[in-house]
C-alpha cells in the first residue's frame, strides 16, 4: 500500500496552499540539495568503511571514545557533627547556635 498518484497530488496541493506557489521551487530546490549532501555523505561513508581492505588488510586505528569521569553518588542526607544547629553552625561552647537562644 504506497502512495499513488491520487494521494501524491493531494499532498502537493496542499503544499501549493500552505507554502505559496512562489515559495515552492525554492523549497524543492533546498530539498534537492539536501537530498545530494545526504548521498554524498552515505557515499562517502561506505567508501571509508571499503578503504582498509584496499590498504593490505589492515584495519584503521579505531578512534577513542571520550567518557566523562562520574561522579560519586549520593545516597542520604550527612550526619550533622554532635551539638550542630539546623544550618549545621555550631557555637562557641559546643551548643548549637540558634536565633532563639538570643
Amino acid at each position: 500500500m504506497g502512495i499513488g498518484g491520487r494521494e501524491l497530488l493531494l499532498l502537493l496541493l496542499i503544499a501549493l496552499l500552505i507554502f505559496g506557489a512562489s515559495r515552492l521551487p525554492a523549497l524543492a530546490r533546498s530539498l534537492g540539495r539536501s537530498a545530494r549532501i545526504l548521498k554524498a555523505e552515505a557515499k562517502g561513508l561506505a567508501d571509508e568503511n571499503d578503504a582498509p581492505e584496499e590498504d593490505g588488510g589492515r584495519p584503521a586505528p579505531a578512534q577513542q571514545q571520550y567518557q566523562a569521569p562520574q561522579q560519586p553518588r549520593q545516597t542520604g542526607p550527612q550526619a550533622l557533627p554532635p551539638g550542630a544547629g539546623r544550618d549545621g553552625a555550631v557555637g562557641q561552647e559546643g551548643q548549637a547556635s540558634s536565633s532563639q537562644e538570643r
